[in-house]
């Protein structure tokens, strides 16, 4: 018996998760969807996340959404991977902290420019919503890259969850579309480096590494 089961899509949050699981070494099974909103969700899925999104992780007959939410949770349920401070660590805050800046504002600045029709009420709005989410990117991400500061990690010398969220998060960056590249920010570019040459990150991102991305 796998202990969770995660619906799954390549290039989604989901990645993040199963970096997570490996770093844990939980056994668990993917559950592949989609993140084309042009293509149908499985029911099971849509069930437990109305919203139709990923990662959902589910856990004997329990279930979640939210990427921050469940890197909390696995961090918490399974405290010998250490993968965050303690409740009544000095570090916590910073940890909470970070979580929810990278789903609330970064993760909400990618929004705007992948899915622009969300907050522009016309298709000829779009183009500007799209420009603002490419400045909130530089916005976002220069406030991380000063919190980094020289420490080793986003913690300081300590890895934890934040670290891979970071990472997941910076290989959603697209140039091309007038996104910021990742060397713009000195201080996460070296902790993506870093990253990368973690097992469960060589694991879970095997394709984006071979093909050389950034």
């Amino acid at each position: 018996m796998t202990d969770y089961k995660l619906y799954y899509a390549l290039g989604s949050a989901a990645m993040g998760v199963r970096v997570m699981l490996e770093e844990i070494g939980a056994s668990y099974e993917l559950i592949e969807t989609t993140i084309d909103m042009a293509k149908p969700r499985p029911p099971d899925q849509l069930a437990l996340n109305p919203n139709g999104w990923v990662p959902v992780l589910i856990w004997g007959d329990q279930a979640m959404y939210e990427c921050a939410a469940i890197s909390v949770f696995l961090s918490d349920r399974h405290p010998e991977a250490g993968l965050a401070p303690g409740v009544d660590e000095d570090a916590r805050g910073r940890f909470l902290q970070t979580l929810v800046y990278f789903s609330n504002s970064v993760q909400n600045a990618f929004q705007l420019n992948y899915y622009p029709d969300r907050f522009a009420d016309t298709p000829a709005d779009e183009p500007s919503a799209q420009r603002r989410g490419n400045r909130r990117l530089n916005e976002t991400w220069g406030v991380i890259d000063e919190q980094i500061g020289d420490g080793r990690w986003v913690l300081g010398d300590r890895f934890s969850a934040a670290d891979i969220y970071l990472y997941m998060l910076t290989t959603w960056l697209c140039p091309a579309r007038g996104q910021p590249p990742v060397e713009t920010f000195p201080n996460v570019s070296r902790i993506a480096a870093e990253m990368e040459k973690r097992p469960s990150v060589q694991k879970v991102y095997a394709d984006r590494i071979a093909n050389g991305a950034a």
